[in-house]
């Protein structure tokens, strides 16, 4: 990237608000004699930030601020404002606690807001495409702003666009008592996101993005928000090719009865169940904080954030609709870091489950603790397991469970989905394999090497201010999957001149893209080979 790289610890413009223009308006639309920084947008005019090679427009509303009589309804159009609205700072993240070193928590519920970033202006040049991209983090974090679009917008010549949605049981809870329409609970996070991707469709170009090129893009729980809209039926048409990072379209989602269920936990611990003026009251008197720490982490309770099959915004599960080709059909980029069970088993050395009394964390797995593990996650096939995945073969226990984990929990779906969306559409599938990953700056210690672990691929596509420095051969790496994913995102194929090679994946050669600096580089991989995944299909034959 030479000079131009990287802003990786915070440049100013992470990523600016897609504003759009009234119809009749030209693409581009600048107000007072040509301003660049202010754009005339459906709702009214915006101020941005504007750099020597890009512009960002942060905190831009896509809907109407939710507020106590708006929690638990679908998102509303944005009225219209006058005069010119100031662009130039993101807008909070939507609730949610204290997470990883990239969120910030937050108890706000007016927080439907997007950021973009675009190239610098160019009025007579042609639209570009746009890149719609959903944050990760289990459904209960993360925010929008945290992933800078400057270095993907400026060297990929695309509008990158990120989004807020909400979070926990402010946008994934399914209670039949608060239920004011049956779209609404249990999937009002991709309601959100079907929202900001027709602002989009309406708006793009205004900042000369193209409306009929967009790839929606996602991470983790934003991978698994992908597969919701790739089977959704209100997502159709709004997107034209699709990418999914580290989680796969193989896993069911719960049903509205089983989110229910376990809602009723989630009401238990709020105290509403006992109300006598109702559970709906008193749940939406409650302050968005008390709703956060009830739902606790993913795991503390009966209740799980994320999107539920039934209802008319999934009426069939994501799974289903792949393995049966009832999906849109668009190009898919797919594929998984190499350790990405990793971050999982820092996340428990970080808290109380591995500590015994008296220990300061971070408290290393023992090797009692990784039999334990096992055993707890595979029952009477724990034998098979622990012997495929023998301690000697790693150089710590947490390594071990990291391995068996990161290829039964992701590399064997992740591949399951690659083949399934293969005989439908275009697909290519990639391993990020860089085992030296920079990980973050202000992390507790670690007392493993942590590898390619879940979220190592992200420095090298955003301009982040968490992670730590990179190596010139990681910024080199960079610069080729930067050229990938942009490629991908203008004509749905990762090729072009001067980079390796990428064949599509198909069921017979299954061709996978290894991306790692060092002596292994980019090239075909045998992720089938290095991850078991004819150990782990042998226990479901």
């Amino acid at each position: 990237m030479g000079n131009t790289k990287r802003y990786w610890a915070g440049v100013g413009a992470i990523v600016a608000g897609l504003a759009s223009i009234p119809s009749g308006a030209a693409a581009g639309t600048t107000d007072r004699g040509g301003d660049p920084a202010v754009v005339r947008t459906a709702q009214g005019a915006v101020r941005g930030t504007v750099a020597a090679d890009h512009r960002s427009f942060r905190g831009i509303p896509y809907a109407e601020p939710v507020d106590r009589t708006l929690r638990w309804r679908s998102p509303q159009p944005m009225e219209p404002w006058q005069g010119v609205r100031d662009a130039r700072k993101p807008a909070r993240g939507c609730a949610q606690p204290l997470g990883l070193p990239m969120d910030r928590p937050s108890d706000a519920e007016d927080c439907l807001y997007l950021n973009v970033t675009t190239p610098a202006r160019h009025p007579d040049g042609p639209l570009k495409p746009v890149v719609v991209w959903l944050h990760g983090g289990h459904f209960f974090l993360g925010q929008g702003d945290t992933w800078g679009g400057r270095t993907m917008a400026v060297e990929g010549d695309v509008v990158v666009v990120t989004v807020n949605y909400r979070l926990g049981p402010l946008g994934f809870l399914t209670h039949p008592g608060l239920e004011r329409s049956p779209a609404a609970p249990g999937n009002l996070g991709i309601e959100d996101q079907q929202a900001a991707l027709r602002w989009v469709r309406a708006n793009a170009a205004a900042f000369g993005g193209d409306p009929g090129n967009v790839t929606l893009a996602g991470q983790s729980a934003g991978a698994t928000s992908v597969c919701a809209h790739l089977a959704a039926p209100g997502s159709k048409g709004l997107f034209h090719r699709a990418v999914l990072q580290s989680n796969s379209c193989a896993t069911t989602l719960r049903t509205r009865e089983e989110a229910g269920a376990g809602a009723e936990a989630l009401v238990e611990r709020t105290g509403c169940d006992e109300d006598p003026a109702g559970v709906a009251a008193c749940m939406r008197e409650l302050p968005a904080r008390k709703l956060i720490e009830a739902a606790g982490f993913p795991g503390e309770s009966a209740w799980e954030p994320g999107p539920v099959a039934g209802g008319p915004v999934l009426p069939v599960d994501p799974a289903e609709a792949v393995a049966t080709g009832r999906f849109h059909r668009v190009p898919v980029l797919i594929g998984a870091t190499r350790d990405e069970y990793r971050a999982h088993v820092w996340g428990m050395e970080r808290t109380h489950m591995l500590c015994a009394p008296g220990r300061k964390r971070p408290c290393a797995l023992t090797a009692d603790q990784y039999r334990e593990q096992i055993r707890a996650a595979f029952g009477a096939d724990a034998g098979k397991v622990l012997a495929r995945y023998p301690l000697d073969d790693h150089d710590t226990p947490s390594e071990a469970l990291s391995a068996a984990m990161t290829d039964v929990q992701y590399a064997l779906p992740i591949l399951d989905t690659a083949r399934a969306l293969s005989r439908y559409v275009p697909t290519y599938m990639y391993e990020f394999a860089d085992r030296d990953a920079p990980f973050f700056t202000e992390a507790a210690r670690v007392t493993f090497a942590t590898g390619a672990y879940h979220t190592a691929e992200l420095p090298y596509l955003f301009d982040v201010g968490y992670a730590q420095p990179p190596t010139a051969a990681q910024e080199d790496l960079s610069d080729t999957m930067v050229g990938y994913w942009t490629s991908f995102a203008h004509d749905g194929d990762p090729n072009r001149r001067g980079l390796p090679s990428w064949p599509r994946f198909d069921t017979r050669a299954g061709h996978v893209q290894r991306l790692a600096t060092g002596p292994e580089g980019v090239g075909r991989t045998d992720f089938a080979r290095a991850h078991h995944l004819g150990f782990w299909r042998s226990l479901t034959s």
